[in-house]
């Protein structure tokens, strides 16, 4: 089985262009792609696993990548699958996510003379003088065409600002860049990015003729990347900072049973023979196939010490054992207390257990909150002062989410 034989096994390719050249041209090691991040913040998020993994997977079948930073898209803003108008982010605000970007890139990615390729399209698009633009891109374009493009129809009814319009221009500019630049001659991405993806292989086309080869590949639909990116309303990050390995591997660790085995196929490097031994799996077995998941996943975003740190957690935790020691917590200051102690909506909001007042004293009254596993019903409890005598309570959010509060 050749690598995109693998990638279609594992339920990677949604659609392609030129299928059977694209074949020989990733079997054969002479793919060189790449794959756009937006510095939207300044971490990446589980949302980002499947194209980092993609990446891995093409380059140990010695494909060649190129991550684009998106120094200069992040200005613009996609609006692919939004309903209204990405947050404005100033350029030193962009700059830096976009170191973040790199350092995280580099766990998964081997960059070098020959290797991957890491550059940022702030060093092309922000130097376009804008009716040299208009005049070499924009005749490429029809606007009827644009509009009938799913990214923009969505947004039609809500409202799309001129800004947002750009977008599929500058990303098919991309594209067009790379491949003259960089001989770059794939890419690939969300299927909520086709229409954009599409407009960079026929803007080559266009602009260099028609015997100028540009593969296009999109993986992943769209609303299972957002579900991979997003946990009760909060994104989960690959910064340890921001999601600890224990609250990372307990959201994979909690996946719906019938997305188990999809996302061991798609983003573990397990293989494929032992995958569909999985398959046959049911009922607590696939409890197993969970725990695999969250430490392969956790093991390739903060090492092997650490998933073995959060599994074992998780394990004494439900066994009963009372181990705190690599629960996620959060420390507080004096000022959070009153003389009586601490409100419960404070706590979970403070501890990021809940995004807002409202969903916190929702949890609460419907019986979803527990406190040193004392259920909590009244949205206006307050947590003793003398529960705190060992230096912390333990917050249990539903059935399997735990938080330490350290006073």
């Amino acid at each position: 089985m050749g690598i995109y034989e693998e990638l279609v096994a594992r339920g990677l390719i949604a659609q392609v262009t030129n299928e059977t050249e694209i074949r020989e041209m990733i079997n054969s090691g002479k793919a060189k792609f790449y794959i756009g991040f937006d510095c939207t913040a300044d971490s990446l998020t589980a949302g980002h696993f499947m194209a980092l993994t993609l990446m891995k997977r093409l380059q140990m079948a010695g494909n060649q990548p190129i991550a684009l930073i998106g120094g200069g898209t992040t200005m613009i803003g996609d609006p692919s699958g939004r309903t209204d108008m990405r947050k404005m982010l100033t350029k030193e605000d962009i700059d830096h996510n976009a170191d973040c970007f790199k350092r995280q890139m580099e766990r998964f990615i081997e960059f070098g003379e020959g290797k991957a390729q890491m550059v940022n399209n702030a060093e092309w698009l922000l130097n376009l003088n804008y009716v040299e633009l208009l005049r070499e891109v924009g005749a490429c374009f029809s606007v009827n065409n644009m509009l009938r493009a799913e990214c923009y129809k969505q947004r039609m009814e809500k409202g799309l600002s001129f800004l947002e319009f750009n977008y599929m221009i500058m990303q098919s500019y991309d594209f067009y860049y790379l491949f003259k630049n960089y001989g770059c001659n794939m890419q690939f991405g969300g299927d909520d990015q086709w229409s954009n993806m599409l407009g960079g292989t026929e803007l080559i086309r266009k602009k260099l003729g028609a015997d100028a080869h540009a593969m296009t590949i999109t993986l992943l639909t769209d609303s299972q990347g957002k579900k991979m990116g997003k946990t009760a309303g909060n994104a989960v990050w690959l910064d340890a900072n921001k999601t600890s390995p224990y609250e990372f591997y307990q959201y994979w660790r909690n996946v719906a049973d019938g997305d188990v085995l999809k996302c061991i196929r798609m983003l573990t490097f397990l293989p494929l023979e032992q995958i569909d031994e999985m398959d046959k799996w049911e009922g607590s077995e696939l409890n197993k196939a969970k725990e695999i998941l969250a430490y392969e996943l956790t093991a390739l975003v903060h090492g092997k010490d650490e998933a073995e740190k959060a599994q074992n957690a998780a394990k004494a935790i439900f066994a009963g054992a009372g181990n705190s020691e690599n629960m996620p917590s959060t420390t507080l200051e004096a000022s959070d207390f009153s003389d009586e102690g601490l409100n419960i909506i404070d706590a979970l909001t403070k501890a990021g257990l809940c995004p807002s007042r409202g969903e916190a004293r929702r949890l609460i009254q419907q019986g979803g909150v527990s406190v040193d596993d004392v259920k909590i019903s009244e949205p206006n409890y307050i947590i003793p002062v003398s529960d705190f005598e060992k230096g912390y309570v333990i917050i249990k959010k539903g059935k399997k989410v735990f938080h330490k509060i350290i006073k």
